[in-house]
């Protein structure tokens, strides 16, 4: 059996779906003040000045913190169901088809919340290791449980819940420098690339 890792935002779908659920999921008014407060944190971003792990660390602060966890719950389901089937690129849901046929292990690998892609991960039949918040007596504090799976976490999670040695092969698929330790763990690396194949027979 081989082990395929698929970055979600950008790799299977066609472009970042975490601004999406923030419009969706943070309350209007936290989301308009927000947009004001914030918006020295974003533009560094783009322009490469703060990491993305920084912007992400602080939006999620401002919008959730004090939330119910239902509430962001309630609004992962929605956005899963939603929004998330008009995002998808066919290239890459067609590769993770030929990866099933083959009987190898598929798993979503994303700096991405739980609230959204564990449910879109359960309707398609595939394993999951992503980012989450934190709570305490069912109220969001806003900071993340643990550390973002983003750049070297991703690859230590997946070591840690996959190990190498249980498999044949590795295949990875990302599209940017977050995914890089994850890809180098990879025996078959797909950068920003699909490649299109027939399905296999398992093994």
């Amino acid at each position: 059996m081989d082990l395929a890792l698929f970055d979600f935002d950008g790799t299977i779908t066609t472009r970042e779906t975490m601004p999406d659920f923030m419009r969706a999921a943070v309350r209007p008014g936290r989301l308009r003040l927000g947009k004001v407060l914030l918006a020295p944190l974003v533009v560094g971003y783009r322009l490469g000045l703060v990491s993305g792990t920084v912007v992400r660390t602080a939006i999620c602060l401002f919008g959730f913190r004090g939330v119910p966890a239902p509430e962001l719950e309630c609004h992962g389901l929605a956005f899963a169901r939603d929004v998330l089937p008009g995002l998808l690129r066919p290239e890459a849901m067609a590769r993770i088809a030929w990866h099933r046929a083959r009987g190898d292990a598929v798993v979503i690998v994303s700096g991405g919340l739980d609230a959204y892609l564990e449910p879109w991960a359960r309707e398609h039949g595939l394993e999951l290791v992503c980012s989450s918040l934190e709570q305490r007596d069912r109220l969001l504090t806003g900071r993340y449980r643990g550390r973002q799976c983003v750049r070297a976490e991703k690859a230590r999670r997946v070591m840690e819940r996959y190990p190498p040695t249980g498999y044949a092969r590795i295949h990875a698929y990302g599209d940017t420098p977050e995914d890089q330790e994850l890809l180098a763990m990879a025996h078959e690396r797909h950068y920003r690339s699909m490649p299109a194949a027939a399905p296999e027979a398992a093994h």
